[in-house]
């Protein structure tokens, strides 16, 4: 019966083309490794290498196998993972990306209450902007991000979270500094400082102004909101940013105006790759953000 422990050894020595590197890679002994591979090929009742020749080769019938080898190997070891994480539930590494601006809104107190709650799962954040985190979750170096809406649900798995708007932020002696709303098209003509173009949220604000019939005019990017901020209240251009992080202006130096035709939305969720492993360890953080807005609602 041909088990992980064959599968491995064929694909060491595919790898290799060498039985004495592939068993000393696998930390076999070389007949060891010559037996597991004749018995696999007794199994299937093909050969798999030409041994005939001074140098090993794949034959043809093991070239066939080797895309189903593989396969099956990532399955096999995703069962293993499976039942060892239900053998040993709360623990595990989570990658989490988490975008700045997101990250000091919402997340400084979920992150703390989650670490004391399940102290053997180990989170490691990798902060940035929401272009980069899906990016990075496509390239598998993060296992769960956060990002905003919307996005290609053919490529992400979506979890929406929390449903918010962008707020505009003025100088206190700005024209406009006293309306209850302004018109996107009003801003025609004003300096805007924006978050750089890694972040999701330059290209919503610079969307909605070229649907408002205007290209913005961009005197700052930068990662920073509350640099933005503080560049608002000294008088240098207007920028636009989420509702909660305009809670932290000092309402004595700006003013927070709602945006109007078209407001612009900032709804967040947890994605993932789709169809990809979901550990328990990553079920139980996605369970815990949920719950977590949810109570916040």
């Amino acid at each position: 019966m041909i088990d992980i422990k064959h599968i491995r050894c064929f694909l060491e020595v595919c790898k290799e083309l060498s039985f004495s590197r592939a068993s000393s890679n696998l930390h076999l002994s070389q007949p060891a490794l010559s037996k597991i591979i004749q018995a696999m090929e007794d199994e299937l009742g093909i050969p798999l290498f030409n041994r005939s020749t001074r140098h090993l080769h794949i034959t043809d019938e093991g070239k066939a196998i080797i895309p189903y080898a593989k396969r099956l190997l990532r399955q096999m070891e995703d069962l293993l993972q499976v039942a060892s994480e239900q053998q040993h539930s709360h623990s595990g590494n989570i990658r989490f990306g988490l975008p700045p601006v997101i990250g000091s809104s919402f997340f400084p107190s979920i992150i703390t209450a989650f670490k004391k709650q399940y102290p053997r799962i180990k989170l490691t954040i990798v902060e940035e902007g929401s272009r980069i985190v899906e990016q990075t979750l496509l390239d598998g170096q993060i296992d769960l991000g956060i990002t905003i809406l919307p996005l290609d649900t053919e490529q992400f798995d979506v979890i929406p979270i929390i449903e918010r708007k962008l707020k505009l932020v003025l100088p206190i002696n700005h024209p406009l500094a006293n309306n209850a709303t302004v018109s996107l098209k009003q801003l025609q003509g004003e300096e805007f400082l924006m978050f750089s173009q890694g972040f999701s949220l330059y290209d919503r604000v610079r969307d909605a102004c070229i649907k408002a019939g205007f290209e913005p005019i961009i005197i700052l990017e930068s990662s920073q909101w509350d640099f933005m901020m503080e560049m608002v209240a000294s008088g240098n251009g207007i920028c636009i940013l989420p509702e909660t992080i305009c809670e932290h202006a000092d309402l004595t130096r700006c003013a927070v105006v709602h945006v109007t035709d078209p407001e612009i939305e900032w709804n967040l969720a947890i994605i993932r790759r789709k169809n990809s492993y979901v550990s328990s360890a990553m079920l139980t953080w996605i369970d815990f953000i949920t719950c977590s807005f949810q109570e916040h609602s």
